[in-house]
């Protein structure tokens, strides 16, 4: 199989392309910087711009699927100039691939697109799984529609269209881990808000299994890119804390306090959301790291 990739060289896509490769399966990536091309056995990198509308044809030459990872980081202060990046990194560079494939003979069966978990209501109480029809009147949730209706557009070409709407990805290669680990370290480590709030994470190499089962699979429709078991902000703080063996004493850290700091973004520090991952469990999907405490044993221990 042959698989196009775009953001490759980010933390979710290197570690994709990483496993492909071991799988045996040929990879083509897209690049706005033309010093990441390269050209190798079974890996080929080429030049898009989606802002100028610019995109290497030959990118599609023998490819069966596409993997859609691109977007611009959620985790810098949201101005009002950075959101539109953030909705149009997601958007513009899946309709560029549209017209691409519109107008260009291909052989392209599948498309895999990266989603975001903000689209579901807030609940401390409420478990939500993908026939949730309720949305969440906010920023980000208006981000995920546009993101997962700029998948949806490619049914029209008779390509089946999967999207995984990720959680808090555990990695210690970036994310969100290592912004939560840091304080823990250094001895200032608290909860956030009341601590209540749901987290529902992955392990990174959870996710990345995930894409190449929806890729060996031929998978359609929406699923929950999340473990089996979500737990609170504290539960994951402390877990944090046991296994870097560090102490928690300060007080949980308040709302308006990290809205000062970080403005608007630190939504993604209070928001709670507990999902199910029921969906990809009976599709067959297995997980590795089903519980915290062997997810953070085996990045940091």
């Amino acid at each position: 199989m042959k698989i196009l990739i775009t953001g490759a060289t980010g933390m979710i896509g290197s570690e994709l392309v990483k496993l492909l490769l071991a799988e045996n399966h040929s990879v083509n990536y897209l690049t706005t910087s033309k010093s990441k091309i390269e050209s190798k056995p079974n890996y080929n990198g080429f030049y898009w711009n989606p802002e100028q509308g610019k995109i290497d044809e030959n990118c599609l030459f023998g490819v069966d699927a596409i993997v859609h990872l691109a977007g611009a980081n959620i985790s810098k202060r949201w101005t009002n100039a950075y959101k539109q990046e953030i909705i149009e990194s997601r958007t513009l560079s899946a309709e560029l691939l549209y017209n691409l494939i519109r107008k260009t003979p291909n052989q392209v069966k599948q498309f895999v697109s990266a989603s975001g978990t903000a689209i579901y209501p807030e609940s401390y109480t409420k478990v939500y799984d993908e026939t949730t029809v309720e949305t969440e009147d906010s920023f980000l949730s208006n981000v995920v529609k546009k993101w997962e209706e700029s998948a949806d557009r490619f049914q029209v070409l008779n390509i089946k269209v999967c999207k995984l709407r990720t959680g808090i990805v555990l990695s210690n290669l970036g994310g969100a881990l290592p912004a939560l680990v840091k304080p823990i370290k250094l001895g200032f480590g608290a909860a956030m808000g009341s601590g209540k709030q749901a987290q529902s994470w992955i392990h990174i190499n959870d996710l990345v299994q995930m894409y190449y089962f929806a890729l060996e699979n031929q998978l359609e429709g929406v699923y929950n890119a999340v473990a089996p078991n979500p737990i609170s902000n504290k539960e994951l703080t402390v877990a944090i804390a046991k296994v870097l063996k560090k102490p928690l004493f300060l007080p949980n850290i308040p709302q308006f306090i990290m809205k000062l700091v970080l403005g608007e973004m630190s939504y993604l520090l209070f928001s709670s959301k507990n999902l199910s991952s029921e969906k990809i469990q009976n599709s067959g999907f297995k997980f590795e790291f089903p519980k915290i405490k062997e997810a953070l044993n085996d990045l940091y221990v």
